[in-house]
């Protein structure tokens, strides 16, 4: 097959993905979720299968462990939380409302001296782009609600996943060695190597990355209710939430905590900045120990590249989009890193006749993130290649 065929298959392939998602977009988030969960626990199963565990065995402990963790989160947490969000929510124009009074207070003090009218101008704009933010978010989980027939996709999110994760789990290995199989021999390992490499982005990511977002959101939620903060347990665990997106959960955290902390504390100004620095304990633990370890920069995706792809596949896809967007990103990644090296090495490039004797290209950063591809042909599960 010529190249150009190639790449109009790839093509095709990826717009009837695109269609298939915008389609079934409104039905496929059990299915979707089911499909993360057992992804996301097919190493584990795979480790009880080598303890000598029957993989439906493993598969039953496995899903009824998650179950009666999410059950207990549930009943434990699950009211403490509702209570403090919807405390949250009813203060939230007083908390609003007693901020424009502190900086309308400070700007005819000593605060005011430094500012001038630039901290009017924040006083008044203040309002309206909070007021923006609530209308927005309003209508957003109106049309949520409304499009998304939130009671039904709730029930089937609940019955479905579990079994769909289930038969999923079940049959991981045996799908995968079919897949392979399938794959045609010339392109075998070239296309074994780019899924190997895949698997280690996304696994490495999204695994890495989710108890990232556990501990920070555990810590911040412990460090802010230990001071005594308003709802800082809600806080603590949304920050850590959205920290999924770079910096934007971390910021959003800092600003509502010490927003509330300014308005409870107030005129004490040590408790506001221990606020403020149990943020920035959590970041360096994060940058610097949590990062490297869990997630590690050799399959780390590009901030600015995640986000695009959260936005993007989030706008067309709905909340099933944003399920599948960091996945799609890393794959898409791998391809546009093996398509660059392919390109460094073609004689269009070289201007040769040969390959370019450039391994792996001008070294450098990449948006999609680190070059080279893995060296061990083997697949990443199922049976060896058969002629």
């Amino acid at each position: 097959m010529s190249l150009q065929r190639q790449a109009l298959f790839w093509l095709a392939a990826l717009v009837a993905v695109a269609f298939f998602l915008y389609l079934f977009s409104g039905i496929l988030l059990p299915f979707v979720a089911g499909l993360a969960l057992a992804y996301l626990l097919d190493p584990l199963a795979d480790r009880l299968e080598r303890l000598g565990l029957p993989r439906v065995a493993a598969t039953v402990v496995i899903l009824l462990s998650v179950l009666l963790i999410f059950v207990a989160a549930i009943i434990l947490i699950a009211p403490l939380i509702g209570q403090q969000i919807v405390g949250l929510v009813q203060r939230l124009p007083e908390t609003i409302a007693r901020l424009q009074e502190l900086l309308a207070t400070q700007r005819q003090g000593w605060f005011g001296g430094v500012v001038n009218q630039g901290l009017g101008q924040l006083r008044d704009s203040l309002g309206t782009v909070v007021s923006q933010a609530v209308n927005w978010i309003t209508a957003f989980l109106s049309s949520l609600w409304a499009s998304g027939d939130a009671i039904m996709s709730v029930v089937s999110l609940l019955v479905v996943t579990p079994v769909v994760a289930f038969y999923m789990l079940i049959d991981w290995d045996r799908m995968v060695g079919t897949i392979d199989a399938w794959t045609p021999l010339r392109h075998k390992e070239t296309v074994r190597s780019l899924a190997r490499e895949m698997d280690e982005s996304i696994a490495g990511f999204v695994r890495g990355q989710a108890l990232v977002c556990l501990l920070l959101g555990t810590f911040y939620g412990i460090a802010l209710s230990t001071v005594g903060l308003n709802f800082g347990l809600v806080i603590g665990l949304a920050a850590g939430f959205i920290g999924f997106i770079p910096y934007v959960g971390s910021l959003t955290g800092l600003i509502v905590s010490v927003g509330v902390a300014t308005v409870q504390f107030w005129p004490d100004w040590t408790m506001v900045l221990l606020v403020f620095g149990i943020f920035a304990i959590g970041q360096f633990v994060e940058g610097n120990i949590l990062q490297p370890r869990l997630v590690g920069a050799s399959v780390g995706l590009h901030p600015v590249w995640l986000m695009f792809a959260l936005v993007a596949f989030g706008y067309l896809f709905g909340f099933v989009g944003l399920l599948v967007a960091v996945p799609l990103a890393a794959s898409l990644a791998v391809l546009m890193r093996f398509a660059i090296r392919r390109y460094l090495e073609s004689p269009f490039y070289t201007g040769a006749q040969g390959p370019s004797m450039l391994p792996g290209g001008p070294k450098g950063a990449s948006l999609f993130g680190p070059r080279g591809l893995p060296q061990d042909p083997r697949p990443i599960a199922g049976p060896p290649e058969q002629s």
